[in-house]
């Protein structure tokens, strides 16, 4: 059996997906150097060493759902401009589009999301357990369960996948970058819907 520390040791060490990384684990059974061998050899591990090069090449892609009711431009930005040509690149930026039109996230990353936002959910969160009857002691956990929750709402890589939802958007980034090569990143987006206000 796996344990959920296990998969974040290995995911801090290698950068690989939550579910790469729990299927590493499950091979190695259990020891942590050899699935980090195992996702070296599938070329995984290597896509963490990427994310810090710079990433000053990549698209812009449009995608227009239901009718043209709702639109969505995002900016992908890759390495090279060999790679910002490349069909599956622009797949993944397509896919990227559509995810943000059916899910309407406010922000990228949680490194996004401004601290007094964070803070007033906070406390809302809080007040809701205590207004359930929760004991103090336990209701700070609850939060950050909760908080992780609302991460997964409005942060873009925090979401599930559409297309498999066992995986989150930050997993798909994260094969991305080991299967192109090169440092991969969500940049910023926008979405509009028919008749929204601003």
């Amino acid at each position: 059996m796996v344990s959920a520390a296990q998969v974040k040791e290995l995911r801090d060490k290698t950068g690989a997906g939550m579910m790469d990384c729990k299927k590493a684990l499950v091979e190695a059974n259990g020891d942590v150097e050899k699935a980090v061998e195992i996702l070296r050899e599938k070329g995984l591990a290597a896509a963490a060493k990427r994310a810090g090069r710079a990433t000053g090449e990549g698209i812009i892609d449009s995608y227009i759902h239901a009718g043209g009711r709702i639109g969505v431009l995002v900016e992908v930005n890759c390495e090279t401009d060999f790679v910002a040509r490349n069909q599956q690149f622009q797949e993944f930026a397509h896919n990227i589009a559509m995810q943000i039109a059916a899910t309407n996230p406010s922000y990228v990353s949680i490194e996004d999301v401004p601290e007094d936002v964070v803070e007033r959910e906070r406390e809302i969160l809080r007040q809701q357990a205590l207004n359930e009857g929760k004991p103090e002691k336990v209701v700070d956990k609850i939060v950050e369960g909760r908080l992780a929750k609302f991460y997964q709402e409005v942060c873009l890589l925090e979401q599930p996948y559409i297309r498999d939802t066992d995986r989150t958007v930050k997993d798909l980034l994260t094969e991305q970058i080991a299967t192109i090569g090169e440092n991969i990143s969500i940049r910023r987006f926008v979405r509009f819907a028919l008749g929204e206000e601003d």
